[in-house]
């Protein structure tokens, strides 16, 4: 765990890496877990200058200068299933929405809006569920495959001791981003099944006291989750655009691979009408 550019536990809770055998589970509809392996990241050096030290510093100067809608971003789209909190020798966790929850959420307001019936609204969250599982195990596989070290250790060691990210860091390795991989991915799929301009109001984290936000499509709302784990100071840019084009790869593949209707499909459901 000492060798340089590896990811170790981070804080608060410094917890273990989280399912490093989620990447041989078997997907539902890629050949492998590896079918879109992304390019690898920058090597790991913290040379003033390299690739990766321009990766760290864009982070740590990223975290410093957030604007109030960058901040509302990251909170919106921070899904953190078991966020941790330390009191003196006390700790304990609090629950939140997940990333593949969020994205069922935006499926369910897609049916609502468009009246699906229960035909339409179920071929939505299971198109939706298998995007969101294979976009997993294939960020898992890269994941652990690379076993990258996360931000805040870097900076911290190198940068700013004192440097936290607004978010809190995921115990697992930090390449590529699943939240990008698996957002594109669901979007990918939404967006053959109710169009490329589905306008949208995403509702799903009002239970958690943060209000509604905006979007002109699923595109639109998977960029915006995308780049909020830069904001957050959790993730690089490279993981982000990786996970992006991972989980474009994904999404594409399961609206090919998995056919829920023959020709006769309803008119105006987007290209799933012609699987």
């Amino acid at each position: 765990v000492s060798e340089p550019g590896r990811w170790v536990p981070t804080p608060p809770a410094y917890m273990d890496g989280v399912e490093p055998g989620w990447r041989e589970l078997r997907p539902f509809a890629l050949d492998s877990a590896s079918q879109y392996r992304p390019e690898p990241p920058a090597p790991y050096d913290m040379t003033e200058g390299s690739p990766f030290y321009r990766q760290a510093y864009e982070v740590y100067e990223t975290g410093r200068t957030l604007s109030p809608e960058q901040r509302a971003i990251a909170a919106f789209w921070d899904c953190n299933p078991y966020v941790m909190h330390v009191r003196g020798h006390a700790m304990f966790a609090t629950k939140q929405i997940t990333p593949g929850g969020h994205w069922i959420g935006i499926a369910m307001l897609a049916a609502r809006k468009t009246d699906a019936d229960l035909m339409r609204s179920a071929e939505a969250y299971a198109l939706t569920a298998i995007a969101v599982a294979d976009g997993f195990i294939s960020a898992w596989d890269e994941k652990y495959r690379r076993n990258l070290v996360r931000p805040e250790t870097v900076i911290n060691a190198h940068l700013d001791e004192e440097w936290q990210p607004l978010l809190q860091t995921p115990p697992f390795p930090e390449y590529t981003s699943a939240h990008s991989v698996i957002s594109t991915a669901a979007s990918r799929v939404l967006t053959d099944l109710f169009g490329d301009d589905f306008a949208f109001e995403d509702t799903s984290e009002e239970e958690y006291g943060l209000p509604p936000r905006p979007f002109g499509s699923f595109a639109e709302a998977a960029a915006e989750a995308a780049i909020s784990r830069l904001y957050g100071g959790i993730h690089y840019r490279m993981a982000v655009e990786a996970g992006v084009r991972q989980g474009g790869g994904v999404g594409d593949h399961v609206v090919r691979r998995i056919h829920t209707r023959g020709t006769d499909a309803i008119a105006g459901s987007g290209a799933a009408d012609a699987s």
